[in-house]
């Protein structure tokens, strides 16, 4: 047998390889977590001063996955199913960008220096929305010394889900907006503490709420390939111990003038930075210092660990949350990837696109068929209940598909339906015309439904 075997050619291997190698690929997380929009699902957005949402022609979350034995190649718009906008003062809107990215899908650790995480898009989430990191672009006095920390600065311009887009010009002409997180994508009225109150005006959502019960949805991947989570986890890398949230190792520095950086440097009198009574503590990069095991991830805010996407273990990222509900420095990735870039997710420059990654022949289309596209679980509630006018259905973690709500009466009638787009977490039933009495709620998908009983009472 042996030397028949010596025998055979790489092509014939590569052959006899080719089925197990797409059955492997289809597998992995980075392929099958997308949330395709296959019902033809608009983008919805505000603008300042109309609180009734505007509806685009543009589809919303990701429109195509592709893949071959490396890469997975993802067409999206850049927009979610949550609604968007308004920006004040941000005179850009979020905008369909045609975008493809690529995620590797055997992403390797970078070993000697690490790659520096830099400003645009550094990752997507599973909706086809980018994330940017912590920064908005600006230091103090512009001397590159004291970064501007975006979550502080930007805050007053971002949406209810807590992102914003950044202006795409060409020849110094406003053409499109390039929408984004900087943060963790969950409304900002999910926090017992909400640094921002847009919510109360232009309500929206988000592309989930974390559950402090459950490990948090795997939603997105940086640009190394490896997969980002919502911040809670396992205590123990190992896949057990309790839920907990997964706490970053960086730490506000304990000082009270800006006259030296983490390191330990100590600045020119000419470099100091604003007084905390100007900006408080937290609003620059410089604010925080990385201490080691201080938290469960390391200093690009990740940890090798089991996960319920991962039975075998891989480096993950996390988006970490404060006890609060307030996003938590670093926010998505550190200073610096874990892993190999895959530098063709970035634009060329002078480019107007957002990427410059281009699709070769024979990829293979996913089709989710598979138990990865399927909503298994729905935990939801209702808010007012009892209710008068109005119902906000809540769906709890991670919507996959498309959820129908009912109103049904209690005899089995159905009286009202609407439906709760995929990545996003709440519908809204209008009870105005229904007579007061007890009736259910039923918020159904796929494989999985839950039946609320709601009472009416106007």
């Amino acid at each position: 047998m042996t030397k028949y075997v010596k025998h055979i050619s790489l092509l014939t291997l590569l052959v006899l390889l080719s089925p197990l190698t797409k059955l492997w690929a289809q597998s992995s997380p980075a392929i099958t977590s997308w949330l395709i929009n296959t019902n033809g699902t608009v983008a919805r957005s505000y603008r300042l001063g109309n609180p009734t949402p505007i509806v685009d022609t543009a589809k919303a979350n990701v429109q195509l996955v592709r893949y071959n034995a490396t890469s997975a190649y993802i067409n999206c718009t850049g927009l979610p199913s949550y609604i968007t906008g308004p920006f004040n003062p941000n005179p850009a809107v979020a905008t369909n960008n045609k975008n493809l990215f690529r995620i590797p899908l055997v992403p390797q650790p970078k070993t000697g220096t690490k790659t520096a995480v830099g400003m645009g898009n550094i990752g997507i989430l599973i909706n086809g929305v980018p994330i940017y990191n912590y920064a908005d672009a600006f230091s103090y006095n512009n001397q590159n010394v004291w970064h501007q920390n975006a979550i502080v600065f930007e805050n007053t311009g971002f949406d209810c889900s807590k992102a914003h887009p950044s202006p795409i010009r060409v020849n110094n002409v406003m053409v499109g907006g390039n929408y984004h997180h900087h943060q963790n994508p969950s409304a900002f009225s999910l926090s017992t503490n909400p640094s921002n109150t847009v919510c109360n005006t232009y309500p929206s959502d988000g592309l989930y709420i974390p559950d402090s019960t459950r490990h948090s949805p795997l939603i997105g991947f940086a640009f190394d390939g490896y997969p980002i989570y919502g911040p809670y986890g396992y205590d123990l890398t190992t896949g057990t111990g309790p839920i907990v949230r997964i706490r970053p190792s960086y730490r506000l520095r304990n000082i009270t003038a800006r006259t030296s950086l983490p390191n330990g440097t100590v600045l020119a009198a000419n470099q100091y930075g604003p007084t905390l009574a100007t900006y408080a503590l937290g609003a620059y990069k410089e604010d925080f210092e990385y201490v080691a095991s201080s938290g469960h991830l390391d200093e690009s805010n990740g940890r090798f660990a089991i996960t319920p996407e991962y039975p075998q273990g891989t480096y993950a990222y996390y988006a970490t949350m404060e006890a609060n509900g307030r996003s938590a420095f670093p926010y998505f990735i550190g200073d610096n990837y874990y892993g190999v870039v895959a530098n063709d997710n970035f634009a060329r420059p002078g480019s107007t696109t957002t990427t410059s990654v281009v699709a070769p022949t024979g990829l293979t289309t996913y089709v989710p068929t598979s138990i990865a596209g399927k909503q298994t679980s729905l935990v939801a509630k209702l808010y007012p209940n009892p209710a008068a006018d109005f119902v906000a259905v809540q769906v709890e973690g991670l919507l996959r598909k498309d959820a129908t709500v009912e109103l049904i009466t209690l005899d089995g009638k159905t009286l009202l339906t609407t439906t709760l787009t995929q990545g996003s977490t709440i519908a809204y039933l209008d009870t105005r015309t229904i007579y007061d009495g007890v009736y259910f709620v039923r918020v159904s998908s796929d494989q999985a439904n839950t039946v609320i009983r709601l009472v009416l009472n106007h």
